[in-house]
């Protein structure tokens, strides 16, 4: 069965991201920074006239800060939006999931991120699950 998946660059890598689960993609700035957040919080930014927490994604895969800020996707998690880091955005493709491997390893945290695999003109992407992206306790304490 196939689904609609967005495509984007997070920490250099291509990744799929469910379409039902992006509320839209941003070019985002004025980012304000949150006292004691944790690492993977940039800061609160006002998107739409809507105050919303950006999340910087490689940082919440275990690898350095996106530099620069320029884009990112807006997501709902548990109630609350959030706008989610990304290098580049490329387009909206149908595409079938497949699931993961059995023992595929990744570094960081990708591997409890991703939820499948799709592929896209013969390249395999991992689907990650946007909630997992938001820090733990975060996405409650909102």
């Amino acid at each position: 069965m196939t689904e609609l998946f967005l495509i984007v660059s997070i920490a250099g890598r291509w990744v799929a991201l469910p379409a039902t689960e992006v509320k839209s993609a941003v070019d985002i700035s004025g980012i304000v920074a949150v006292p004691r957040a944790p690492a993977a919080v940039r800061g609160l930014a006002a998107l739409r006239s809507r105050v919303v927490t950006v999340i910087d994604t490689a940082v919440s895969l275990g690898g350095p800060p996106t530099e620069p800020v320029t884009r990112a996707v807006i997501a709902e998690v548990q109630g609350h939006h959030y706008a989610l880091l990304i290098d580049a955005l490329d387009d909206v493709f149908a595409l079938e999931r497949q699931p993961l491997s059995p023992g595929l390893g990744m570094e960081g945290q990708w591997t409890a991120c991703a939820t499948g695999i799709v592929e896209r003109e013969g390249e395999p992407l991992l689907v990650l699950d946007l909630s997992c992206l938001v820090p733990s306790g975060l996405a409650q304490a909102a």
